[in-house]
Order: C-alpha cells, then sequence, then structure tokens
C-alpha cells in the first residue's frame, strides 16, 4: 500500500492533519493502534481557541460547534475568597473561546472521516516506522496479526508522549526539556449544572480548584492533590466538602451536588521536544510537547501544530516548494513555547506548591494583585487564553 502522507495516531492532531490533507487533494492514511470508542472516549480539553474553532469551520466541521458549544467572553480568578473577572473580547479585538469537549470535536472528525472517505486504519498494532532519514520511508504494522507496509512520501507521528515517533529521532539529534510538577489535578464529571455560566480559577491556601463545565447539564470540577493521592480516597462527600472550602460560600452556594461518574487524578507536567522534524519524519501535537491543562492549551496546540503542517505539505505538492516543511519545526516551536510559557505562568500564580518560601508566596500574591487592578496585565492574559495568532 502507499500513500504521499502517513498519519500516526487518530487523535486531535492526527484526525485533523488527514481532514486538511484530504480536503487539498493529499494522499493520507491514519493509523491508529487503538479502536475508534477508545480514542473518542478519552475525557481530555474543554477549551476551544477561536483559532482551532476558524480551523474546524474551514473544514466544515464546526455545525455542531456552532450550535452546542457554549462561547465564553470572560473567566473569573478567585484568591482567597476574592474574585475578579478579566474580560476577552474587550482585550482581544472581540475574540473568545468556546467550551466544547474532545471527545465532541473527535466525534465530528470521526464521522465526518467515514463520510469523506478519508482513510483510517484501527487497531494497528506494532507501528514501527523506517528510513525516515532516506528518500523512501515507509511504515509497517499489523492489524489481526497480518503485517502490511505503507510506503509514504513523509510520516506524520501525532502519536502522543508515548507513541513511536518520537523515539524515532535519534538521541544525539533530540533535545527535551520537562518540568514535573509536585501536585495532580483530581477532577470529576457530574451530570449537575455548573455553578457559573464561565469558567472560574481558584488559589486558596488548600490549593488549586476549576470550576468548569462541558454543557449547560454536565459540570467538570478539579481540586489541586498531591502527586501521591489516590482516587480511592476520595468519595464524592469528601470532594464536594472540599471543593466548597476552597470557592468560598459566595461562589459554593451555587454548586450543585450529585454523583460522579468519572474520577481521576492527572499529573502535571510541562514537556518539549526539539526538533519536530528529522528526516521525513514530523512530530505534531502531544508527541513533541506537553502542557499543564491550567492554560487550556493542550488540544488548541496540537491544532495550530498541524494548521502549519498541513499548509508546507499542501505547498510542498501543490508548489513544488518545500520552504514550509524547512521552516515547520522553527515555525511550530516558537507557538508551543508561547504557549508552554503562559501554562507555566497560569499554574505558577494559581496552584500552592508544597516548598514555596514565604516571600514566594507573598510575591505569588502580588502577581495575582496585579493582574485584578492592570488593564495591561489582563489584555496580556486574554490575549493568551484565547490564543495566540497564528
Amino acid at each position: 500500500m502507499r500513500t504521499q502522507v502517513a498519519v500516526i495516531g487518530a487523535g486531535p492532531a492526527g484526525l485533523l492533519l488527514a481532514h486538511l490533507l484530504h480536503q487539498a487533494g493529499v494522499e493520507v492514511v491514519v493509523l491508529e493502534r487503538r479502536t475508534r470508542d477508545y480514542v473518542e472516549g478519552r475525557v481530555r480539553a474543554g477549551v476551544v481557541e477561536q483559532t482551532t474553532s476558524d480551523l474546524m469551520h474551514k473544514l466544515g466541521l464546526d455545525e455542531r460547534l456552532k450550535r452546542e458549544g457554549l462561547v465564553h467572553t470572560g473567566t473569573a480568578i478567585l484568591c482567597d475568597g476574592s474574585p475578579f473577572r478579566v474580560d476577552f473580547p474587550s482585550h482581544t479585538h472581540g475574540r473568545s473561546v468556546t467550551v466544547y469537549g474532545q471527545q465532541e470535536v473527535m466525534k465530528d472528525l470521526f464521522d465526518a472521516a467515514e463520510d469523506r472517505d478519508v482513510k483510517v486504519v484501527f487497531d494497528a498494532e506494532g507501528v514501527a516506522l523506517h528510513d525516515l532519514d532516506g528518500d523512501r520511508p515507509y511504515v509497517t504494522y499489523k492489524v489481526n496479526g497480518l503485517e502490511t507496509r505503507l510506503d509514504c512520501d513523509y510520516v506524520a507521528a501525532c502519536d502522543g508522549y508515548h507513541g513511536v515517533g518520537r523515539t524515532a529521532i535519534p538521541a544525539s539529534v533530540l533535545k527535551t526539556f520537562e518540568k514535573v510538577y509536585p501536585f495532580g489535578w483530581l477532577g470529576i464529571l457530574a451530570d449537575v449544572p455548573p455553578c457559573d455560566h464561565e469558567l472560574i480559577y481558584c488559589n486558596h491556601e488548600h490549593g488549586f480548584a476549576l470550576a468548569s463545565m462541558r454543557s449547560p447539564t454536565r459540570s467538570r470540577y478539579y481540586l489541586q492533590v498531591p502527586e501521591d493521592e489516590k482516587v480511592e480516597a476520595w468519595s464524592d462527600e469528601r470532594f464536594w466538602d472540599e471543593l466548597a472550602v476552597r470557592l468560598g460560600p459566595q461562589v459554593a452556594e451555587h454548586v450543585t451536588r450529585g454523583p460522579s461518574f468519572e474520577k481521576t487524578i492527572a499529573p502535571l507536567r510541562s514537556f518539549v521536544a526539539e526538533p519536530m522534524r528529522w528526516g521525513r519524519l514530523f512530530l505534531a501535537g502531544d508527541a513533541a510537547h506537553i502542557v499543564p491543562p491550567t492554560g487550556a492549551k493542550g488540544m488548541n496546540l496540537a491544532a495550530s501544530d498541524v494548521n502549519y503542517l498541513s499548509d508546507a505539505l499542501i505547498q510542498h505538492y501543490h508548489n513544488r516548494d518545500s520552504a514550509g516543511l524547512d521552516g515547520y519545526s522553527e515555525k511550530a516551536l516558537a507557538r508551543v513555547w508561547k504557549a508552554s510559557r503562559f501554562s507555566w505562568w497560569f499554574t505558577s500564580i494559581t496552584h500552592r506548591f508544597p516548598d514555596r518560601d514565604p516571600i514566594e508566596r507573598q510575591l505569588q500574591r502580588a502577581e495575582i494583585d496585579y493582574l485584578r487592578h492592570s488593564d495591561a496585565a489582563q489584555a496580556a492574559f486574554a490575549e493568551n487564553y484565547v490564543g495566540l495568532p497564528l
């Protein structure tokens, strides 16, 4: 079997890239080691930047997003019980974000892939990449024990942090940067109405809390917990009680309690790999970078990566111009590092660090107070939150 571009991984990065290439007439095959139900069922991001919404519109896949997504024109930040709101449109020439779960994005992408005959191979086991530094790369994989060889011009590794793509780059070439945070997020999903129409980020002496949602009837809440905490230690009752303490009485009175149907703990870390191209291999999404969820950048960074990469590949195939391919890594990384900086900064001012000394805590409070009262600081926050221009 042969194609022009082999895409490894059918998450947001892989399927967005496949749709963009397919729309432009570039041959593409996507290999996914899991089933569609597994990929679509993963609970991940919920905030869609304007640039990602624009990309879905470009593909003609934003009908449900526009109909069911919740447009947010601001967010609240609460420190020690004292809240303030940052307005987005007034600081960003009318831009906003939309709350629309990654599961819904994946459903839209998968449904359209079937309708548009975008080739996706599920249950592809033992994926291996070959001759990436030559002129004729190829990929081998097995489905139901039968090995298949997929010849291609280029390989796009959109296969996540634990995928085969990044590990195919020689250690002498690859540089990695990582920061592991000493806490995680305990998150629950519950079919109860949200406590507010916008997200609330909370800095409390017990730790960070986030009041979020997936729909007008489904809430998503998070609590900062120690990195070695166990889910089993948290009953629903204990979670709701602690959430009420951290949000404070003014917000907590609007929290509707109910049974959770999902409860997980996610570790927090920052990770960036350079370069994002080696030979005929390109990295995109979580294969190249991980950010703390505080800034809501994970899926959106994946979308910006594949926006750059699809433009470069289309330029190459349509115009025989490889300048975009040659500049992809540098261009993508420039945006990745800015988004990583924002996620790191926002995490640093909203969380309580166990090893932080008294002066650092006072500096954190001063940073939040500056954000509260400075129009310039709020403009910078809003610009980064809604997504920097591509």
